[in-house]
């Protein structure tokens, strides 16, 4: 009973002390303001005398210390009086909010337009925005005097617009954030708009066209506004996307490209990697050539449950990087056998890499390691890298004008581009099986004609592959 008493009284101890120092954290977070948060804000733009006049509106701010990150071209930052506690937070340098129960902040700004407003400007990061913070609604309101005739475009849904006497009035409200806003003079207008898209084009849009969008496929419900235009604008928000011509099949590859990118980090990877993992998520092949094979090859190779665990493996990406490593490592441990299929695909810049498997043995010569020496398992055939392990054996090895050349003092082989033979010491031997392979300009030997033509004998373990060699006649 004394026993079980010590050790409930010890638990206690550790679990309070461990509710203390994770208070401490907290408490600590709270004051320099690393704890992350959501806030909404409702944003008023002015467009006058080749700027941008900015009041913004935080809402919903937690009690805490909040970081402010200004535009860089940001002019004059400095509080915006909407009532007596509407900057009580706001510091002096106005660098940061302090921390305090006042759940509404607001600020004003001017971002200069330099030559101002011109057809197809693209403003980018020109709101301000919290560290640690993401904003979850934002309501944007632009006025831009009646001689300014145009169309604003961001990323969130279009709620309506007026030409008054003295002011244009635009105004915008969703769910998220926008980085950039986009001016195009003339009669650009909102065709279309649904919970996902807006779609601005000068002329109307085929029914046909409207009646597709209905069956397309999209990662998330975050909107997006397209744009047609034959001259995309570069480097711009993901929630803004350009489209020369307007088919459902370039709408949907574009708007789950961008939601991918949005949605994921990708680190060193190429476009056809997104365009894979895209593919897997809508459940439909989208995007180049390259994608297309990679995707093509996976399902042809893959049993029911493995396509299955595959799948699942991608619907449950986390916030952890995807590159080319990631996706291998995936893939490995779905298939139980280790590949490099997706990294040796980033390395080929045309064509694709075929799918194959590396034995991770470390291989041996006699009784010396050779870490050069690489074994495969490709279309069921087991492989070693020709051009590392011959020299191990003594031959001098390497691709010539009529084939693949390996020779000693005693011996001489040449293996053609054409099947069904070879050459040993000048006398022609026909071949049911290739002896040498070449897969994506490297050449392997393959395992029995590695033993039959170089006179080797194979000792394989858990850990280790031994290549032993014979006296050669």
């Amino acid at each position: 009973m004394k026993f079980a008493m010590s050790f409930f009284s010890i638990l206690a101890l550790i679990i309070t002390g461990t509710i203390f120092f994770q208070y401490q954290a907290y408490s600590s977070d709270l004051e320099t303001g690393n704890g992350e948060f959501h806030y909404s804000q409702e944003i008023e733009f002015v467009y006058r005398e080749n700027s941008l006049d900015i009041r913004q509106h935080f809402k919903n701010l937690p009690n805490q210390k909040v970081k402010i990150k200004w535009p860089k071209n940001a002019i004059d930052p400095s509080c915006f009086i909407e009532n007596e506690k509407s900057c009580n937070r706001l510091s002096q340098e106005v660098s940061y909010f302090a921390k305090g129960d006042t759940k509404s902040q607001s600020v004003s700004y001017i971002i200069p337009i330099e030559g101002g407003l011109k057809d197809k400007m693209l403003l980018q990061n020109v709101l301000a925005t919290l560290t640690n913070g993401d904003a979850s609604y934002t309501v944007m309101h632009i006025s831009t005097d009646s001689k300014t005739v145009g169309q604003w475009i961001t990323g969130l849904p279009l709620v309506g617009q007026q030409q008054l006497s003295l002011v244009n009035y635009t105004m915008f409200s969703g769910n998220g954030t926008v980085r950039d806003i986009y001016w195009q003079a003339g009669n650009l207008k909102v065709q279309e708009q649904t919970p996902v898209l807006s779609i601005y084009a000068q002329q109307a849009i085929s029914k046909d066209f409207l009646k597709s969008l209905e069956t397309l496929k999209f990662l998330n419900n975050e909107h997006i506004s397209i744009i047609q235009e034959t001259s995309p604008v570069a480097g711009h928000d993901d929630r803004l996307l350009f489209l020369p011509t307007l088919t459902a099949q370039a709408v949907e590859q574009e708007v789950v490209l961008s939601q991918i990118k949005s949605q994921f980090t990708f680190e060193d990877s190429p476009a056809w990697l997104q365009e894979v993992v895209a593919s897997y998520l809508v459940k439909e092949t989208i995007g180049s050539d390259k994608t297309k094979e990679i995707v093509k090859t996976l399902k042809e190779f893959m049993t029911a449950n493995q396509e299955s665990a595959w799948q699942k493996a991608l619907d449950t990406l986390g916030e952890e990087s995807i590159s080319p490593t990631t996706m291998d490592e995936l893939l490995s441990d779905v298939l139980d056998a280790k590949t490099s299929y997706f990294k040796l695909n980033a390395a080929q810049e045309n064509g694709t890499y075929p799918l194959l498997f590396e034995d991770d043995r470390s291989v041996y010569v006699d009784d010396t390691i050779k870490q050069d020496v690489q074994v495969i398992f490709y279309e069921g055939q087991t492989l070693y890298t020709a051009d590392t392990l011959l020299p191990h054996l003594g031959y001098t090895a390497g691709e010539g004008e009529n084939g693949y050349y390996v020779n000693n003092d005693n011996r001489t082989f040449r293996f053609p581009k054409d099947p069904g033979f070879y050459v040993f010491n000048q006398r022609r031997y026909s071949t049911i099986s290739e002896p040498i392979i070449k897969i994506a300009n490297r050449y392997y030997v393959e395992e029995a004609w590695l033993q039959r033509l170089f006179l080797v004998e194979l000792q394989k373990s858990d850990d280790r592959i031994q290549v032993l060699t014979q006296e050669q006649e």
